[in-house]
């Protein structure tokens, strides 16, 4: 008489236990033998496919989660697996499909939306994403995975003040693993929280143990706040452990940057290249290119550098066309605001009796971006009686403020009440005291280089406030812009191309002379060139405009962004190093690819006297490099 057949339901049982201890092997030889004796059962079919999908092997996890759709038809979790599993295979578009079919069967949890939300985050498409994870972090405001995860596409959807918010307090619900807790740390690094990142970098990789993606993380926020030499060291010690071959592009891409940043350009050029190349998605392989460029031309290989700039723009391009499809169809931004000005007449009825004094006002440092702001930004902070902050978009609230109080911006501005005037200050005020806290007599310098377009709210809200208007020769703007990785989609298709990018630059200046000419406001132009050449004399005349008494602290920018450690914009790793002109006139190692820019910004070479520059001369028709 033969044996008894074995009870599915005891193996099933097995394996889950199996599963639960992370055996995932052990458990689909359990289910098997389930099968064997019932291919139909549910509660075999239910754990090998979670027991295949931990084995990484996905599609073999959809066919059975796919058996159990036709098995349990009206059970939403068999599609959500489905979906899942499709997405870990790289087959998203079939995964949403998978996930629409959940949803159509009532799956509304907080996993649900998360992991349709993931698929998105591979796709590219973050505002989706956000929409779907608001709705999970409501849901399950504890889950930390889900807090980053809302928080990392705020970020990407360049609202800062909201990821900012989804973070905040999350260290009470803690984080599932290091890596997370180093993700989140970066990221709060990146949204400039440095006081609260590096201390939870620095506690996830002491407790990574043996996952290097948090010792990784630190490298990069040691690099990111100008620690090169114990980055340096971090990275050699995890470079040494076995398991970072794990990190793959991750890992060479910051060996490059911290090569770069050693003066080891050849080295960085290798590794940036091996990343692109290695980079099968067009869409992808800007994140590479375009530091490859800056390691190109750093290395003198300035033909080298043009073209992967090209490619790093198109590939920017192809990026953007799936991450912000609506601006990637104008192919430029409209600059729409350029088109509308103020009136004369309107402007003589303004009533400004009531408004704050120079002292009580913003200083303003307005420029086209790559003019060197950060440089006089960092020199003003070290002032006692002065404060800045990173660029943040509060004048551009404060604008969205004024359109909602006045018939037409800008050219009806008279009818706003002294009380709205004050009511939108103070909502200014509001959203700086969240960034920084002035002490008793310091006044907050806003540093924001497009903020030259808006200089009619500047004028209408703070008329007796001090402007600084840098100035550049033109084509050192627009070759580095056109070198940049910029993350908002609008000015990343304005710097495109050389000639795209020049008409831009031009618009704005069209707009901020015509502007001036009207407003009248209290601005000093100060020259790059002059300000690199003669630092302190130029610093004595800055200060003396702001009506403020010397400080030698002023002559040491390099210093203060030290102490400041993480600085948002791209030049951090320049402005610690002594003020130099080593920049002044970098254009011309590519002239050649300037015929049609040079066309379009021919009126200000001549209005700001650059006009000897044109011929390969330096400023003023002397050679200033």
């Amino acid at each position: 008489m033969s044996a008894p057949a074995p009870d599915p339901d005891v193996h099933v049982e097995l394996a889950y236990g199996l599963l639960e201890q992370g055996k995932a092997g052990e458990a689909e030889a359990q289910c098997l033998a389930a099968l064997a004796a019932d291919p139909d059962h549910i509660g075999a079919l239910s754990i090998l496919g979670p027991a295949l999908h931990h084995l990484a092997r996905y599609d073999e996890a959809e066919a059975v989660f796919t058996r159990l759709t036709s098995l349990q038809p009206e059970d939403a979790m068999h599609w959500m697996n489905v979906g899942t599993a499709r997405r870990n295979a790289g087959r998203l578009d079939e995964a949403l499909y998978a996930f629409a079919r959940a949803s159509a069967l009532g799956a509304s949890s907080a996993d649900f939306y998360y992991n349709v939300a993931l698929t998105h985050i591979e796709r590219n498409d973050y505002e989706s994403a956000r929409a779907l994870l608001a709705k999970a972090f409501a849901l399950a405001p504890a889950d930390t995975e889900i807090r980053y995860r809302y928080a990392q596409c705020c970020y990407e959807c360049l609202q800062p003040d909201e990821a900012l918010a989804a973070l905040a307090g999350w260290e009470k619900f803690g984080a599932p693993n290091q890596t997370v807790a180093a993700d989140i740390g970066h990221l709060l690094m990146k949204l400039g929280a440095a006081d609260e990142a590096e201390p939870t970098v620095r506690k996830a990789a002491a407790e990574a143990g043996s996952d290097p993606q948090a010792r990784l993380t630190l490298v990069q926020v040691l690099e990111r706040t100008n620690r090169v030499a114990e980055a340096a060291q971090v990275l050699k010690q995890l470079v040494a452990d076995p398991g970072s071959n794990a990190l793959g592009a991750d890992l060479r891409l910051t060996q490059a940057q911290l090569a770069q940043r050693q003066g080891q350009h050849a080295e960085a050029c290798r590794l940036y290249r091996e990343v692109a190349d290695g980079c099968k998605e067009l869409r992808n392989r800007h994140f590479s290119l375009y530091p490859l460029a800056k390691a190109l031309d750093a290395a003198g290989r300035y033909d080298e550098a043009y073209a992967a700039l090209l490619e790093a723009h198109a590939s920017q391009a192809e990026y953007l066309r799936e991450v912000a499809p609506l601006t990637a169809i104008r192919h430029a931004p409209l600059l729409s605001i350029t088109e509308y000005g103020c009136d004369p007449g309107d402007i003589g009825a303004w009533q400004e009796a009531d408004a704050p004094t120079a002292a009580a006002s913003p200083v303003f440092i307005v420029a086209f971006p790559r003019s060197g702001t950060t440089l006089l930004e960092l020199a003003l902070d070290a002032h006692p009686q002065l404060q800045s902050m990173d660029e943040q978009p509060f004048l551009h609230n404060a604008l969205e403020d004024l359109m909602g109080a006045v018939p037409r911006y800008p050219d009806q501005m008279a009818q706003i009440s002294p009380a709205q005037l004050d009511g939108i200050r103070t909502g200014y005020w509001e959203r700086v005291a969240r960034k920084v806290q002035l002490s008793p007599g310091q006044r907050l310098v806003d540093k924001n280089p497009l903020n030259m377009l808006r200089l009619p709210a500047i004028r209408r809200l703070f008329p007796n406030a001090h402007v600084i208007l840098a100035i550049r020769h033109p084509c050192d703007v627009l070759l580095s812009c056109f070198m940049q990785h910029f993350r908002a989609p609008d000015f990343a298709l304005l710097c495109r191309d050389l000639p795209t990018l020049a008409l831009g630059f031009r618009r704005v200046f069209d707009f901020w002379y015509q502007q001036q000419a009207l407003l009248q406001a209290n601005v000093r132009e100060l020259r790059y060139e002059q300000f690199v050449a003669d630092f302190a004399a130029q610093m004595r005349g800055v200060v003396e405009f702001l009506q403020l008494p010397w400080d030698d602290a002023v002559l040491a920018p390099g210093d203060q962004a030290q102490q400041k450690r993480f600085i948002s914009t791209p030049s951090y790793s320049q402005v610690i190093q002594p003020v130099t002109d080593r920049a002044v006139g970098r254009w011309r190692n590519y002239e050649k690819f300037f015929d049609d820019a040079l066309a379009i910004v021919g009126p200000y070479l001549q209005r700001w006297n650059y006009t000897g520059l044109v011929n390969g001369m330096g400023l003023s028709g002397s050679n200033n490099r």
